[in-house]
């Protein structure tokens, strides 16, 4: 990683501070997105200098202000039930906010990148042992669409049926989607060996997340030149990325989470992000 990345971050969240304030006024946004930025360059810079727990230090960081901070203390419901609450609601503030940069607009410039620097659901799964894959990646990508249509249906239901104290309900299921999250993340990573299956086959945010980040502008790419197709790059990466392949349509190409363990693995340097 170049040592110029950093500064470079830490410029865009800058940027997205300003515009997030002048669309609204809110001052708060201006602190949110450059604490978020600061600890992501922060955080950049020593993985730069090849800090093994730089990643997994970012994701603290700005996973549990997120999570705890403006979820549980905050009342704000970041997650994607809280996303269709507030659009429906016609509120540019909290959850559609983040979608929009994180989830939406974010990707095409950073890809995946939220799941591999800010998920605070990944943020324990990268913890546990399975860092990657020990078995054949499933067939299950279906099930993303399936809790991403459930959820959807469940926020809809709160207006079609007009339910009382819809903003508690909502902050109630911000509590136990992030629950449930946890306890099957934690079980399919177990019981495939593999920290992010939960990524990989439920997680409804991908839903979004894929289309997206096909267009990222940051991509980890192979100098062919300097590659000797030695396989270590894809058996490190945890997200069964092919990075021997330079398309964007390579094998599980959407899902790079940008968090270079396939650069660190190389030992020609052909891996440049």
């Amino acid at each position: 990683m170049n040592i110029k990345t950093p500064i470079i971050m830490e410029a865009v969240f800058i940027l997205i501070a300003l515009v997030i304030y002048l669309v609204t006024s809110n001052t708060f946004f201006i602190f949110n997105f450059l604490y978020i930025g600061s600890a992501i360059s922060i955080g950049l810079y020593f993985m730069a200098k090849n800090n093994r727990y730089a990643r997994n230090i970012i994701m603290l960081a700005v996973g549990s202000y997120l999570f705890f901070y403006l979820g549980i203390l905050g009342h704000e419901n970041l997650s994607m039930s809280g996303f269709w609450y507030y659009l429906f609601l016609g509120v540019f503030e909290a959850a559609v906010i983040h979608f929009l940069i994180a989830k939406i607009l974010g990707p095409l410039l950073f890809g995946r990148g939220w799941c591999g620097y800010a998920c605070w659901t990944a943020m324990v799964l990268d913890l546990l042992p399975y860092k990657t894959p020990q078995n054949p990646r499933k067939n299950w990508g279906y099930i993303r669409y399936v809790l991403f249509l459930v959820i959807l249906c469940v926020v809809s239901s709160i207006f079609i049926l007009k339910i009382s104290n819809p903003d508690l309900i909502i902050y109630y299921l911000f509590i136990a989607g992030n629950l449930a999250y946890y306890i099957i993340g934690i079980i399919l990573a177990y019981k495939l060996k593999d920290n992010r299956a939960f990524c990989k086959y439920v997680c409804p945010i991908t839903v979004f997340l894929k289309i997206f980040s096909y267009f990222a502008l940051l991509r980890v790419k192979v100098d062919e030149d300097l590659c000797v197709d030695c396989g270590k790059c894809i058996k490190s990466c945890p997200m069964d990325v092919d990075m021997l392949d330079n398309s964007r349509k390579r094998e599980n190409a959407t899902e790079c989470i940008l968090c270079l363990n396939c650069v660190h693995a190389c030992s020609k340097d052909a891996l440049k992000l």
